[in-house]
């Protein structure tokens, strides 16, 4: 038995059950979390598809339940991988529908937030020198999926730091904002398991994507928020994940379980102090835009996938920033970074 199926057997001899469901998108299928407690628990949903859905149910009859019987769903963060069917299985099963207080909000008013959610990327990306024709397309693609989500009332708004509480057990509630602003884990002291979602992936890193902040309102008029920086608020999340104690599996939103989470994070953080000495070097020769960087790293991938790649270049630039070795020029509404 490998480690990875050592690890699932020991999830599901505590209640814990992974139930793989397919997605449209590159990163493959998500870890939805089925936990056979009081009320029956269901961590993640999978994306708004017929597909997902059936195979969601077929998972959940092979442990002998239907989604009629689920009595509690629990939403880790805002993507829509991760909450897509919420909706449509509240109103199947009635169960209630949990998230962080401070993702209430979005989970609520789905469209709007994404309304909100593509104005600001269309800022950032222009003024971080990515073309128009590019930044079109990819809105459009944004658009588009926009139907694997979809809205839901959120019945149990969950405080950071707080626990949730079910018969045979006690889930702490840890906010880990970075890959994005709503990153939520679940910490059951006691089994020595975390539910990670995509907080701490095992065969990928976790791209910081540049997300508008949870703390902007809807649609409130006083135009887009100050770019966060996602890849410092990240690494400040994996710090504190490092230092948690009485942990011995993260069950992640994608992939294999996570056995050693220290030696990971550790791994991330070199790998991030690698890209930035990468990208120090870049801006060394020249002053450059996000983007022009992103294509001396990835060639045509940064156009493809655009936003992701700049989200990982800014994010390693906002290091070098904050250490005194970049520092950033604007020609008008274009921002370039230069050696300081």
């Amino acid at each position: 038995m490998s480690e990875a199926q050592a690890a699932l057997q020991r999830a599901a001899e505590a209640g814990i059950h992974c139930l793989a469901i397919p997605t449209p998108f590159q990163v493959g299928r998500v870890n939805t979390y089925l936990i056979e407690d009081d009320p029956l628990t269901l961590v993640d949903s999978g994306p708004n598809s017929g597909t997902a859905l059936d195979e969601l149910e077929r998972a959940l009859a092979a442990r002998g339940h239907r989604v009629e019987d689920l009595e509690l769903l629990v939403i880790s963060h805002q993507h829509i991988d991760h909450l897509g069917l919420a909706a449509i299985l509240a109103r199947r099963s009635g169960a209630e529908v949990a998230a962080l207080d401070l993702l209430a909000p979005r989970v609520e008013h789905w469209q709007e937030g994404m309304d909100d959610d593509d104005a600001f990327a269309e800022q950032v990306m222009a003024e971080h020198g990515i073309p128009q024709d590019v930044r079109f397309a990819l809105l459009a693609v944004s658009q588009s999926y926009r139907a694997w989500g979809g809205s839901a009332k959120v019945t149990r708004p969950l405080a950071a730091g707080s626990e949730l509480k079910l018969r045979d057990r006690t889930l702490r509630v840890l906010h880990r904002p970075g890959h994005s602003p709503s990153d939520t884990i679940f910490h059951d002291e006691e089994r020595r398991i975390v539910l990670g979602a995509d907080h701490l992936i095992k065969h990928i890193s976790s791209n910081p994507l540049i997300s508008r902040p949870l703390e902007a309102g809807l649609n409130d008029g006083d135009g887009p928020p100050e770019r966060p920086h996602a890849l410092e608020i990240y690494i400040r999340s994996l710090r504190a994940t490092r230092a948690m104690q009485n942990v011995d599996i993260v069950l992640a939103g994608h992939g294999a379980p996570v056995t050693d989470h220290v030696a990971l994070i550790d791994e991330r953080f070199r790998l991030h102090e690698r890209r930035a000495e990468k990208i120090r070097q870049l801006i060394a020769t020249a002053p450059s835009t996000a983007y022009e960087l992103a294509q001396s790293l990835w060639g045509n991938v940064a156009v493809t996938q655009a936003y992701l790649t700049l989200s990982e270049v800014l994010g390693h630039v906002d290091l070098l920033a904050a250490a005194g070795h970049v520092v950033e020029q604007r020609d008008g509404e274009l921002v370039r970074f230069a050696a300081a």
